[in-house]
């Protein structure tokens, strides 16, 4: 590789780049657990990371399939198992936050259904809070994985815009990053029109029939169907894994549908929550004011909710990626930007448990990739240039397989980069770099699977411009 090509720009841009991805992101959860068992699935998950983030609220919350209650109990009930394994879990990783803190942090919303809940006179204990922490002199924004209706930060929202100036209450909605699953009240779409600035991640609508979040679970075509049924959930998570898998409950309808609110938070060198269209575990999703569309229709229609209306300002939403599934046919679908994923996430929560239990040398932890070259750099067209994961380790000593593959969707470059000659396992790729008009770019993934059990995937992302000559 020319290496005097990357100019000390794009080095400088890497190394902030990668900073800014490590620096940990503060992070608030509402949740309407209870109304369906899968948020008690979704929080014993997060859990399991919560050693990269700071957690800086548990939020009970209402939605539409739970109206009149809140249940801050049902989050403690979880935590307490935590409390159990904690003892073990640092042993694994550093960071994780005591059973102590994380209760201090529980706090409930009003038991009242989305914009009922809204307005003068409807502060509660999970809205006061959560302006508390965005008014903190803390510049980091703080990402709200809601799980069930939002109507405790439309409050917090509502008190913001009622209490400060226009100037000051504009820097309090920079903070703010949503990722929403469906809407599950009517003070999203509020949200969405009284605040056209902030942050949005959504399949709008009362309905889940066209949602990528059902790519978590959804026994789609192409998709790994074992790591998501019961059988697997009781072999590798709930039976014989400690306190916290025993708790982990049965699937009703889904199996975590509320997940892909945190997953993209993860640090995997694969995800970058800021920029949603880049993909991840959590899905793609691209910026756009979509057509509007009446969602409670299907499978998922419901004679009582509410009617959906036009957006009214561009969102992060829906969009589609190609691959070839397990079956090795060929997809294009949203749901697929998640369930691409899903043997890897599924892999690493079970070893996640399996840390709550067993000594470190007892189990596996995942490769830390690392590439010869920066994380973005530049060439030209026609010219060669080397992908390289040398550096790459594994901690426990294990095997390991390499693949780089171009993320298509996730670049600005329209066609398909030939690798050929190419073999899945080589960790360094000879690349010819394609002819254009006008700057591209292109986004290659080293993809690094260790040989463990359960084997655990690591990633990262190198961002390739391609100026023309």
């Amino acid at each position: 590789m020319k290496y005097i090509l990357f100019t000390l720009f794009f080095v400088g841009w890497s190394i902030t780049l990668s900073h800014a991805q490590q620096e940990k992101k503060r992070v608030i959860v509402l949740t309407d657990i209870e109304a369906d068992p899968d948020d008690t699935q979704s929080l014993i998950r997060f859990l399991l990371y919560s050693n990269q983030w700071d957690i800086e609220g548990l939020v009970a919350t209402t939605s539409i399939h739970q109206k009149t209650s809140v249940f801050p109990a049902s989050i403690h009930k979880v935590l307490d198992a935590y409390k159990k394994v904690y003892p073990n879990l640092i042993l694994h990783e550093k960071g994780f936050p005591s059973h102590e803190h994380l209760s201090k942090l529980v706090k409930k919303g009003l038991p009242v259904y989305g914009m009922q809940g809204v307005g003068a006179n409807h502060d509660s204990e999970g809205s006061n809070w959560i302006v508390d922490q965005l008014m903190k002199p803390d510049e980091r924004p703080i990402w709200f994985s809601i799980w069930g209706g939002p109507n405790t930060l439309a409050q917090a929202l509502f008190k913001i815009k009622s209490t400060l100036s226009a100037e000051q209450a504009a820097k309090i909605y920079q903070k703010v990053r949503i990722y929403t699953i469906s809407d599950q009240d009517d003070s999203g779409p509020w949200i969405r029109k009284n605040f056209p600035d902030i942050f949005f991640v959504v399949t709008p609508g009362y309905s889940y029939s066209y949602a990528t979040w059902l790519g978590m679970s959804a026994k789609a075509p192409g998709s790994d169907l074992e790591s998501v049924s019961n059988e697997w959930l009781a072999h590798n998570i709930q039976q014989g894994h400690g306190p916290l898998g025993a708790l982990y409950p049965d699937v009703a309808y889904g199996m975590e549908g509320d997940t892909p609110a945190y997953l993209g938070l993860i640090e995997n060198g694969l995800n970058n929550a800021q920029f949603p269209n880049y993909g991840g575990w959590g899905g793609r999703y691209e910026h756009y004011l979509p057509a509007f569309r009446d969602s409670n229709s299907g499978g998922f229609k419901r004679e009582n909710w509410p009617k959906d209306e036009p957006e009214t300002r561009a969102i992060w939403t829906n969009a589609e990626d190609s691959l070839r599934g397990v079956d090795k046919q060929a997809y294009k679908s949203n749901l697929a930007t998640i369930w691409r994923w899903r043997t890897a996430v599924q892999h690493d929560f079970a070893a996640r448990i399996d840390w709550t239990t067993k000594a470190y040398k007892d189990v596996n932890h995942p490769p830390v990739v690392k590439t010869a070259h920066p994380s973005a750099f530049t060439v030209k067209s026609g010219e060669e240039f080397f992908l390289n994961a040398e550096g790459t380790i594994d901690p426990d000593g294990d095997s390991m397989s390499y693949l780089w593959f171009q993320y298509k969707e996730a670049g600005t470059y329209p066609g398909y980069i030939s690798t050929r000659p190419y073999s899945p396992n080589l960790y360094r790729l000879p690349i010819t770099a394609p002819q254009v008009d006008s700057p591209k770019t292109i986004h290659f993934i080293l993809q690094v699977t260790d040989k463990g059990t359960p084997a655990l995937t690591r990633y990262q992302r190198v961002i390739v411009t391609v100026l023309p000559r």
